[in-house]
C-alpha cells in the first residue's frame, strides 16, 4: 500500500486543491474524492499516474469553485482563504511558500475558474500544457492563452512581499511586541504608512468589515481594541501558509491567525482570519508540497 501513488502524492494534491480553493476543508474534500475516483479505476493503461490524479483533483477543485464561488458572493464582510499552520521547511520552497501566501491566494480569488486552474497548474506546479489541457477540456493552444492572460492579471495585482524570511519574522515580533505592550511609536516604526489591514471574522467573530488603510488609522485600531479586552490576550509568532505570521489566544482559546506582507523591513499588509471555522487547521503542519 506504501506504494500506491495515490499515497506518494497525497501532499502535491492537496496542495493542488487548496491553492484552488483557498479552503483546506474544501481541498480535503476534493482529495478524498479523488481517492474515491482513483480506487475504482483500472490503473493498467495509466502510464503516468501523477499527471492522472493532478487531472482528477483538479476536475473535482472547478466543480467546487462554482459552488463556492455562489458561497462566497454572500459572505459577510471580507473573505479570506483559510490559513494553515506550515513547517519551516516550506518557506525554504521560495516558489511554493509564495504561491500559498495569502497575498497571492487572495490575487488568486480575482481569476476565473480556467484561469486560476491554469496559473496553479503551470506556474506553481511546471505542468506541461497538454496536460493541462486534458485536465481542462481545452486545447493547448487555448492553454497558452489563458496562461498568458492569468500571468498578466496576476503581475498586476500581486502586492510586493519580502521573501528574506528573517526580515519578516522580525517586523512579526515588533508588530505583536508593539500591541501586547500598547507602544504606539514601536508600533508606527513597523507598519508602513500606507499600510492596509484586512480582516475575516464571517460574521461568527469581532472583525472589520471593509479593509482599513493607513498607520495612524490602523495603530488607533490595534491598540484601542487590545486595551478594552478583558480577557488575557497572547501572541504567539508561527509559521502560517509559508511564511512568518502569528496567533493570538484570547482567554486561553483560539481568537485569531495573522499574516504579513512586508517590504523594506516595514509591514504592508495585514491579513486577520478570526472566522472560527476557518481557525481549525492551526494545531497540525499541513501537508504542502510540489
Amino acid at each position: 500500500m506504501s506504494d500506491d501513488p495515490f499515497l506518494t502524492h497525497r501532499g502535491l494534491l492537496f496542495t493542488v486543491a487548496y491553492e484552488m480553493l483557498g479552503s483546506a476543508a474544501d481541498a480535503e474534500d476534493v482529495v478524498q474524492e479523488t481517492w474515491l475516483r482513483w480506487a475504482e479505476v483500472d490503473r493498467s493503461p495509466v502510464r503516468n499516474p501523477r499527471a492522472y490524479l493532478v487531472r482528477i483533483v483538479t476536475r473535482q477543485s472547478l466543480n467546487r469553485l462554482r459552488t463556492l464561488s455562489r458561497r462566497r458572493e454572500q459572505y459577510f464582510g471580507e473573505w479570506l482563504p483559510e490559513p494553515l499552520l506550515t513547517s519551516p521547511d516550506v518557506a525554504e520552497d521560495v516558489e511554493l511558500a509564495e504561491s500559498v501566501s495569502f497575498a497571492m491566494l487572495t490575487v488568486l480569488e480575482t481569476l476565473g475558474p480556467a484561469e486560476r486552474a491554469v496559473f496553479v497548474l503551470r506556474e506553481v506546479f511546471e505542468a506541461p500544457y497538454e496536460e493541462i489541457a486534458e485536465a481542462l477540456g481545452r486545447t493547448p493552444d487555448a492553454v497558452r492563452q489563458i496562461a498568458h492572460r492569468a500571468r498578466g492579471h496576476v503581475a498586476a495585482r500581486r502586492p510586493r512581499r519580502s521573501v528574506d524570511q528573517a526580515e519578516q519574522r522580525v517586523a512579526v515580533e515588533r508588530l505583536l511586541t508593539a500591541i501586547s505592550t500598547g507602544d504606539l511609536q514601536g508600533l508606527m516604526d513597523v507598519l508602513a504608512p500606507d499600510v492596509v489591514l484586512v480582516s475575516d471574522g464571517g460574521g461568527l467573530a469581532p472583525s472589520v468589515r471593509k479593509p482599513v488603510a493607513g498607520a495612524r488609522k490602523l495603530a488607533a485600531l490595534l491598540l484601542g481594541g487590545t486595551a478594552k479586552l478583558t480577557e488575557k490576550f497572547v501572541a504567539t509568532p508561527i509559521w502560517l501558509n509559508g511564511a512568518p505570521g502569528a496567533r493570538i489566544d484570547l482567554g486561553g482559546r483560539l481568537a485569531a491567525a495573522i499574516s504579513v506582507t512586508v517590504e523594506n523591513g516595514r509591514i504592508t499588509r495585514i491579513y486577520s482570519v478570526a472566522n472560527p471555522e476557518k481557525l481549525a487547521r492551526l494545531d497540525a503542519e499541513a501537508p504542502l508540497s510540489r
